[in-house]
Formats: C-alpha cells, structure tokens, sequence
C-alpha cells in the first residue's frame, strides 16, 4: 500500500460514495489507485469550480459532507470560490487538493501555490499533510470538523511523495481528540428562562428562520413552538422550506427582495427569534433602524454570529433543535389573533398577486419570468428540487415557487456566486438521482460555468435548465436603472446561440418566446427523462420588485415601479 491506498481506504470508512475531481500530475498516483475502489464513483467536472459547487449541491441534499479534489497550483486555486461559498452558507465540505513534493515546497516549483495559506481564511480547519502516518487522524479529523456544530469546508493539503509514500498497515482511528474543540449542544437554563420570560410576554412576536434550522433538522421542534405560542414565522432565503410556505403562520421572506409584509411584520415586532441565521445586511436593511421596538432573542450554534450584527438581549447558544426543545418545554400557550390578523391584512394589500393584478412594474411583450417560476411551481406541484444561480432569477424563484420542504431551495446566499446553477444541480442530481432536479439560471450566470453540460452530458443527467434570457447582467441593470439614471454600463450581453450549444453537448434544447409555448415546454421538461434546455427570451426591463434599496429600512420597502 501507498499513502493514496491510505486516502480512499480513509474515505471509505467515512462513506464517502462520491468524489468531484479533476486530475492533474500530482493527483496520478491517487487517480492510478481510485480504479482499485469501485465504491467510489469519481465525477469528473469540466472546470475545478464545478468539483466545490457539486460537492457543496451533493452536501444540501444529504447533509454528509461532499468531497472534491483536485491536483496543486492553478487547479487548487480555481477551487477558491466554492470554498468561499461553503464558508459563507455553512456547507459541510472535504476538499482535497494535492500538493508538490515536500523536497521542493517552497521553491516556486511548477505548479506550486500556498492554497493552505490562501485558504485559511475560508475554511473552518486546514491541514498540511507532511507525514504519511498522520494521514488516517488528519481525515477522521476533517469530516469530524466539516459535519458538526457549525459546518464548514476543510482542507487537506497532500504532497505527491506523501500520496506515493509505502506504507505496511492501515489503521483508522475509533476517536476524535480535538482540544479545544467543543459542539454546543444545548442553552444555558438561565438564558432559557430569560428567553420564556420575553416570549410569554411578548404582543407581537416574530421568528426569523434560517439555515441552520435545516443544518440542524429542527423543523419539527420549530413548528411545534411557533404552533404553541402562535408566532408568525418568516425566513431567510436559506432558510425557505424549513417551515413549509403552506403553514398558515408562515409568511414568506424577508429582506432587500423579500415580501414587503414580511418586512412590515419584523420592523413593527416587539420581539424578534432569530434561530440559525445571521442577521445579515440583506435580511436587516439599516442595522440601526432594525426592528427598532422589538427584544432580540437569538439561537446560533456559532458564538462569533450572537451580537456581530444585532443587538441581542438573551443569546442561546446551542444547536438550535435541542435549544428549541428546551423553551418548547416550558413557553405558554397562547393567542396573538390581533398581531397575525395586522400581518395577514399588510400581506392582503402588498402581496406579489395583487401588485401584479393591479399593475405589473410594466406593459412588456416579453415573457416575465415570475410566470414561468410559477408555471414551474404549478406544473411540479411544487415538489420539484430548485437549484438557482445569483441575481434576479434567484430572487423571482425565491418569491413564486412554494418550498415545503427543507433544502428544497438550493442557493448561493451569502457569498452570492454566480455560476452556482449547474454545477450544484449535478451535486444534487448525483447525490439522489430520483430528485426532480431544476436549474433556474439567467444568460450571464450560465457563461460562468457553460462547460459543465459535459458532465450533465457525459452521466446522462435529466436535470431541467431553466435559462432566462434577458440579454443582460439584469440584477446590475436593475440598479442602474433604478439609482444610476439608466447608465447601463457593462451589464448589456452580446450572448451565443444557446440553444446550439446545448445541442453541441447532445442535450435537447428549445427556444421559448410565448407564453403558450413556455406552459407547453414546461410540461415537456416536467415529463422529461433525459436533460433538458428551455431558453426563455424575457424582458429586458423586467425588475426584481418588493426591494429595500441598499441604506434604507424595512419598512421603506419598494412595491411598485414609479411610473
């Protein structure tokens, strides 16, 4: 056995089914060893960024850590933004780069890069593997790190001596010996006592509910307090699914582009659950101005996230299914009839199908894509898995699509990377083939990442792209027309004939332009086996509307379009 014999033998014990990867000189001997391990289904992107993205798709649908590799230098670093994205939305990732031989680090040898140095800010631990022997710990360690309390990608570093390194025996470790390095589990009792005092006396009650609900699988034990107590519950964009749209206590999103009565709700609280998010600038708006009226309880298993953005005046650290078990067991029954009728009355008079009804943002001859997400939505009957790109085909499926389901909403959110689309949906599609997997892209986020229709190609994988074409960088335009005076620099695209490139890949594609052909091939890709493209020409003015313009409150949402 060789240290690469080591690896996957590691690999395995930690039931790793599949790796991204995509070889290079130094990656040879553990490449030449992967046929030896028939387990391991090795998946080969057409671009390093694909191996991060589909491993942290692959991680969204299983909640096991995705693993991606990769050989030394330009191959390492075309990883970095998949790195970032799993930092930045809590993704449990393995990535396994490959080094140059320890005789010559250091040199500006071939292909030779710091990555463990450039990654370190962006991931929860890194190592540099200069030992053989300290291979199987520095793996058990990795997956230990990346799947519990706030999960993270990891990086090992491997050098090609050590990977070809002869080794007698393998031995995996039973146990973990991380000082230092405790998982939260549950809250302090006196914190949850202060936590019930606020939640029994609260009249306006709001619960802002993120990722870390579905990192956690604490859906149940949510429902079940906001049930009891009956508090509205709003979510965060990573956060969608976790509480199903249908609830009758569920309204919508919140944020720049979230539902203006969601906002409403939170700036008009007087107490405010945070549970598993960050209270970001996109969900807050002006931080001063932030539920002004409101007490802040907040549930995060990370204590650098308690008080970073907010003010919080009882802090619960733990995992959030076991903290909200504990206030499960001792919160009041009780009635906020008033507080939910104001918010279903905001809801009535702002909701997108009545600002719709009484004036679209504008008269336009172009498909609108918020039609063809609902299309979507009512055609899969809402249980189709959406993987969406960045920008405003992101936020249209986050308003029209109905999410019941945890993870059901696949997105890059605070990173907000474009080109997340399609290697994420291979992730997704991989990691559970019997998912009915949608691509929602626009025509600038599919350019960054265009070259992984081989790999949806080369597997045969039926996922649905859903491309909106509206000849811009449309996010960017819609702020150029909306505080630039229409100076729409940089963000008008000369594009290629998509369709003719999804042909060249061997995937079915069609050009859309109606709105009877868009329900009609929208019921041909809903029944489709095999991959498929639907290029929807949408309007080139078509914005992304509730928004809170960057500076502004909550309750400075804008609803329509001046005219």
């Amino acid at each position: 056995m060789i240290g690469a014999d080591i690896l996957i033998k590691s690999l395995l014990k930690e039931k790793v089914d599949v790796i991204f990867g995509y070889p290079g000189g130094v990656t040879i001997p553990l490449h030449d060893k992967l046929s030896n391990y028939p387990q391991i289904r090795h998946i080969l992107p057409r671009h390093e960024q694909g191996a991060a993205l589909a491993a942290d798709g692959y991680y969204r649908v299983t909640g096991r850590p995705g693993v991606c590799l990769t050989t030394s230098g330009p191959g390492a670093t075309n990883l970095i933004t998949g790195i970032a994205n799993a930092h930045m939305d809590s993704i449990g990732m393995v990535i396994i780069t490959c080094q140059v031989a320890t005789a010559v680090a250091g040199t500006d040898a071939f292909q030779e890069v710091d990555i463990t140095g450039i990654t370190q800010p962006i991931t929860k631990q890194n190592y540099f593997v200069d030992d053989v022997k300290d291979l199987p710990r520095i793996v058990k360690e990795a997956f230990y790190l990346a799947s519990t309390g706030r999960p993270g990608p990891v990086h090992i570093d491997l050098p090609v001596d050590v990977l070809k390194a002869e080794v007698v025996k393998f031995t995996y470790p039973k146990n973990i010996n991380l000082p230092g390095y405790k998982v939260p589990t549950t809250a302090e009792p006196k914190q949850i006592q202060e936590a019930i005092k606020l939640i029994n006396k609260s009249a306006r009650p709001v619960a802002l509910v993120g990722h870390g609900v579905t990192i956690s699988r604490a859906t149940a034990e949510v429902k079940k307090l906001i049930e009891k107590a009956e508090i509205p519950v709003i979510t965060t964009l990573l956060g969608m699914g976790a509480i199903s749209d249908k609830h009758p206590l569920h309204f919508g999103m919140l944020g720049m582009h979230g539902m203006a009565y969601a906002n409403y709700a939170v700036h008009n609280a007087d107490l405010i659950i945070g549970i598993g998010m960050r209270f970001d600038d996109r969900i807050t708006g002006k931080i001063d101005e932030f539920a002004r009226e409101a007490n802040v309880i907040h549930i995060d298993i990370d204590p650098a996230e308690i008080g970073k953005n907010t003010i919080v005046d009882v802090p619960l650290l733990g995992d959030c299914r076991q903290v909200i078990a504990q206030l499960n067991k001792k919160v009041a029954k009780k009635s906020h009839r008033e507080w939910v009728k104001k918010i279903k009355g905001w809801h009535n008079k702002t909701r997108l199908s009545k600002i719709k009804h009484e004036g679209r943002m504008q008269e336009s001859k172009h498909l609108m894509t918020a039609d063809i997400v609902c299309e979507i939505d009512k055609q899969t009957e809402g249980k189709a898995t959406i993987v969406t790109d960045v920008g405003q085909n992101q936020m249209w499926a986050a308003q029209h699509f109905s999410y019941s389901k945890p993870e059901q909403l696949l997105s890059s959110g605070g990173l907000g990377a474009m080109g997340y689309s399609l290697p994420a949906a291979i992730g997704a599609k991989i990691a559970k083939p019997k998912a009915d997997v949608w691509s929602l892209v626009g025509d600038g986020g599919i350019q960054m990442n265009i070259q992984e229709l081989g790999t949806i190609m080369e597997h045969k994988l039926p996922i649905k792209i859903m491309l909106f074409n509206n000849g811009y960088l449309g996010m960017v335009r819609q702020w150029q027309e909306l505080f630039y005076d229409k100076n729409y620099v940089a963000t008008k695209l000369a594009n290629p004939d998509f369709v003719a490139i999804a042909k060249a890949y061997n995937i079915e594609a069609y050009r859309v332009t109606t709105t009877t052909q868009a329900k009609k091939m929208i019921r041909k890709a809903a029944e489709s086996k095999k991959p498929i493209l639907l290029e929807f020409m949408t309007g080139p003015e078509d914005n992304v509307l509730p928004m809170v313009p960057t500076g502004n409150t909550l309750r400075q949402t804008i609803i329509k379009r001046n005219k």
